[in-house]
């Protein structure tokens, strides 16, 4: 089934709910059917076909929802653009990948691809075009390629069909709930793959999306939740640490049915701080780009298992395994591994990066972690963040758990640097909301962890760099390290 084609069938069994609320636009389910129906038919007046991959360029606005339908209507492959991004940015996705044409904002073309902007013009053009009835084979059509790193070096973009995604939402239904009924926030840009994935979700389902798109304040943000008076909202951990300093026992957060983090881990006194601050049905949604939701960890599992990321979700397996590809005994630290019927199977036009990452019909996405005997995934870093100090494994983010765990420590970020002796060692980039010194980082984490894992060096650092998912762009302290610009040594 093409994911566009529930719109048709909402508009003729719902039509006069809302299902997309933009600043004041209320747009009913069958007002988005035809503003798809005919936004798809001037995109193929335009050349754009099944299998066309189009670049989208656009800002958090219903015409953005409404193009990427357009476009899974039609058959084309989505190929998601930040419009934020710098001209370079854009140039270099759009040539790694190979698009044609690219739907941009007025006044911001993209050099050596066709542009299309979405200007007045283009509304009414769209506006003006008969509905286009056909739509375009689903199945294992592609859907769209999603960026799953930075814009820098070689970016990768698993190929996702429509039942992919379609499975995904499946684990949507059976594990998180979604349903006609709910009023979901999108807080997080429509470029961004989880506030893409959750806005297609809800519509497919029937409900309604309100767009609520960043900069905004956590206050700013409650009073949209009251307003629309939303059941589901979802947040990377950047936006709810914001939440819990400034909005604490908000009752517009605490009302929600479920309140769900994915993009970045976060440490066990964050997850509890935020059940009991923000929302006592919060759930933190592991989840990839590639393979779409992995595991879940629940309310009822935070009392014992608040230090991991829950169980694996409907349809999914999970493995850790050694070097040889072998599952490793329940507790050990290993690679990991997934499985399910969302979950891409290569990187489009990256052969290389594809052999490594898809083996055997699972997916490995570079993250280190162990399972316990009762199926609980923990994370302990990248694979490619581990520190190999004197030949022993270490894993910085038991290091930053720690050192969020001082009440002066707002962020950590803990990396290697090349060490003479020991091949590497340890250094935590820190943000602190007051004046500590080096002894005093070395002391908190000397009585709490073992002599070898504690940093040898500290920076202060105004804010960690960041991608658009919450994530610490760890290559970028790395390279500080190595250029000698670390911040300010401790005193």
């Amino acid at each position: 089934m093409n994911l566009a084609a529930a719109q048709d069938r909402h508009a003729a069994e719902r039509g006069e709910h809302v299902a997309l609320v933009d600043g004041p636009r209320r747009i009913t389910h069958a007002q988005l059917a035809a503003d798809i129906a005919r936004t798809a038919a001037h995109l193929r007046s335009l050349g754009v076909a099944a299998g066309t991959l189009t670049g989208v360029a656009l800002g958090d606005r219903a015409l953005h929802v409404v193009v990427m339908l357009a476009l899974a209507r039609l058959g084309a492959v989505l190929l998601p653009l930040d419009h934020r991004w710098t001209a370079g940015e854009k140039e270099r996705v759009v040539a790694h990948f190979g698009a044609t044409l690219a739907i941009v904002e007025a006044g911001d073309p993209i050099k050596d691809v066709r542009n299309v902007a979405a200007d007045a013009a283009f509304a009414r053009a769209c506006d003006m075009a008969p509905p286009q009835t056909e739509v375009a084979a689903g199945g294992d059509a592609p859907l769209l390629v999603s960026l799953s790193s930075g814009t820098t070096g070689r970016p990768k973009g698993p190929r996702i069909t429509h039942d992919h995604f379609l499975a995904r939402f499946r684990t949507h239904w059976i594990n998180l709930g979604f349903s006609a009924d709910d009023v979901f926030v999108c807080a997080t840009p429509l470029y961004f793959g989880a506030g893409r994935t959750f806005v297609w979700s809800t519509l497919y389902v029937g409900g309604t999306v309100v767009l609520a798109p960043p900069p905004y304040d956590p206050r700013t943000l409650a009073d949209t939740l009251a307003r629309e008076r939303a059941s589901t909202l979802f947040l990377v951990p950047t936006q709810l640490r914001r939440a819990l300093a400034e909005v604490p026992d908000h009752p517009a957060f605490t009302n929600l049915r479920l309140l769900f983090s994915s993009g970045a881990p976060l440490t066990r006194d964050e997850r509890l701080a935020i059940r009991d601050h923000l929302n006592p049905r919060f759930c933190e949604y592991y989840a990839s780009t590639e393979g779409g939701g992995v595991t879940l960890l629940t309310p009822k599992d935070l009392p014992d298992h608040a230090d991991s990321v829950g169980r694996a979700v409907h349809g999914v397996e999970v493995e850790v395994v050694d070097g040889e590809h072998r599952p490793l005994p329940a507790g050990d630290v290993g690679r990991l591994r997934y499985r399910s019927p969302g979950c891409a199977t290569a990187f489009h036009r990256d052969p290389d990066a594809s052999a490594e990452a898809f083996r055997d019909g699972w997916f490995y996405p570079g993250d280190l972690g162990r399972i316990d005997s009762a199926g609980y995934l923990t994370l302990a870093g990248r694979a490619k963040d581990m520190i190999i100090r004197g030949g022993v494994n270490i894993y910085p983010e038991e290091i930053e758990a720690v050192l969020r765990g001082h009440p002066e420590v707002i962020d950590v970020a803990v990396v290697g640097f090349e060490a003479p002796d020991l091949g590497e060692d340890i250094a935590a980039f820190v943000v602190l909301r007051s004046a500590l010194t080096d002894d005093d980082l070395t002391h908190w984490c000397a009585t709490r962890l073992a002599r070898y894992k504690v940093p040898r060096r500290w920076r202060r650092i105004a804010e960690l760099p960041r991608n658009t998912s919450g994530k610490t762009i760890k290559a970028a302290l790395a390279n500080k390290l190595k250029n000698g610009d670390g911040s300010e040594k401790g005193k």
